[in-house]
């Protein structure tokens, strides 16, 4: 049975649902003038989270299914600094003065492959152009293989408060198939001098499904993890599609686990993570009991984003840099990929937005849905229907693939009340999916 439901519903092409509308669903329709207006329309008391993503880095993990390009001299990252700069200054002008800030993250890419000079002006940059609460989090993606002692330092200088530190695997061999040697050791040592300069809020990302992956290769990589006590880990499952990333063709596919294995080393970590006092969060995350993500959870307040699962409570999210992806309250934006693209728009002064989408009441109502099954792995949609003012039944009655979830006993439905059972807990992209009309084009009435 296990087998049957594995490859009925584990689909590499179903969306992980960080946001809903998913990406494949937005429009070149919404454009510069469009994010023009939805952000003077910003709350001016409201605070707001950033993101920039820096889409370079000095070595190609061929996993990477990010928008990032390799580069070994400094000048694209210049090129990069001088028109995300710009871009900061636009997106004041347009948003109201003084935009409360209250989350910062630095994504990529490998945002440490900005000098370190750099780096802290480009932070103070942002803290001239917004108002950082005295609280606000500042958070950056670590690759420990290029991290400097003086990049460090500048990090603590910087307000640097939370560091996520890619491993994906401690396994030689599955590091060698993936492009991405990297010790314990060197592991170890970047996540010490973080702490020693009062960065000490630490995650980790791991992967399974990667080439030549074991479930015993996988529990090994999460005890040496756990063995440096990160505050939270997220678990991902490798998607392979090198039809879409051409960096993927570099994987030897017969190397790569089927859907059974995969399920079983998801298992196996999740086993080993929770044995250590973790808790589960969501689909993929683990965080110790006092961390911002477990407390989410427990007060029922986890969200959902394109970083994955967040414990901030903004409702909007401004994006910075090629290919960032930006959630306003009238809908989503996202800039040009293309990192010369990008540049070109910015050096004539408008917005580098290429595509996104109108938020409908129907999408504002589906997302909620989909955010609670993402993050509670339950949903009470009545409840939820009547916040957004829908009538549930015909949404109910409209998906059915909610119905064959049921009937093959993924999830248990009473009175609407929705709840995934734990044992299926890796199969709740489907059930989400059972509410995405852009995958079944549907509308309710």
């Amino acid at each position: 049975m296990q087998t049957f439901l594995l490859n009925k519903y584990c689909d590499a092409r179903l969306p992980w649902y960080t946001i809903y509308p998913t990406v494949p669903d937005f429009s070149a329709m919404v454009g510069p003038k469009i994010c023009e207006t939805w952000l003077r329309r910003l709350p001016p008391n409201e605070p707001v989270s950033l993101y920039l993503h820096v889409p370079f880095c000095r070595s190609i993990c061929w996993y990477c299914g990010f928008p990032t390009s390799l580069t070994r001299s400094e000048q694209p990252i210049r090129n990069y600094l001088a028109a995300v700069q710009d871009e900061i200054r636009l997106v004041a002008e347009q948003a109201p003065p003084a935009l409360p800030v209250s989350d910062v993250h630095f994504g990529g890419g490998t945002p440490t492959t900005i000098a370190p000079t750099d780096f802290l002006g480009l932070v103070e940059l942002l803290r001239r152009c917004f108002a950082f609460s005295k609280s606000a989090t500042i958070a950056i993606e670590i690759d420990p293989r290029g991290v400097t002692a003086e990049m460090v330092e500048t990090l603590e200088a910087a307000g640097i408060s939370r560091a996520s530190i890619g491993v994906q695997s401690f396994d030689p061999v599955v590091q060698r198939a993936v492009n991405r040697v990297q010790s314990e050791v060197q592991t170890a040592s970047v996540v010490e001098s973080l702490r020693q300069h009062g960065i000490r809020r630490i995650n980790f990302d791991l992967l399974f499904g990667l080439p030549h992956q074991t479930v015993r290769s996988c529990v090994d990589s999460a005890r040496t993890a756990l063995a440096m006590r990160p505050d939270r880990l997220a678990v991902f499952g490798y998607a392979h599609v090198p039809s879409y990333m051409k960096r993927q063709r570099q994987i030897d596919e017969r190397a790569l686990p089927d859907n059974l294995a995969r399920a079983e080393q998801a298992a196996a970590i999740a086993d080993t993570l929770v044995s250590a006092g973790y808790r589960q969060i969501g689909l993929d995350h683990f965080a110790l009991p006092n961390d911002e993500l477990a407390l989410a959870q427990k007060a029922g307040q986890l969200r959902r984003n394109s970083l994955g699962y967040s414990a901030d409570t903004c409702k909007t999210v401004i994006g910075l840099g090629p290919s960032a992806i930006g959630r306003l309250r009238d809908g989503y934006v996202q800039n040009e990929s293309a990192t010369a693209s990008y540049r070109q728009h910015i050096q004539a002064g408008r917005l580098a937005t290429s595509r996104g989408h109108c938020l409908s009441p129907e999408d504002r109502l589906r997302a909620a849905i989909i955010e609670r099954l993402m993050c509670d792995l339950q949903a009470d949609v009545p409840a939820i229907c009547a916040a957004h003012g829908f009538d549930p039944i015909p949404l109910l009655n409209s998906a059915d693939r909610l119905r064959t979830l049921a009937e093959d006993g993924i999830v248990d439905i009473e009175e609407g009340f929705i709840r995934v059972k734990q044992e299926h807990r890796f199969l709740v992209r489907a059930v989400a999916a059972a509410f995405d009309i852009y995958l079944d084009r549907t509308p309710i009435n």
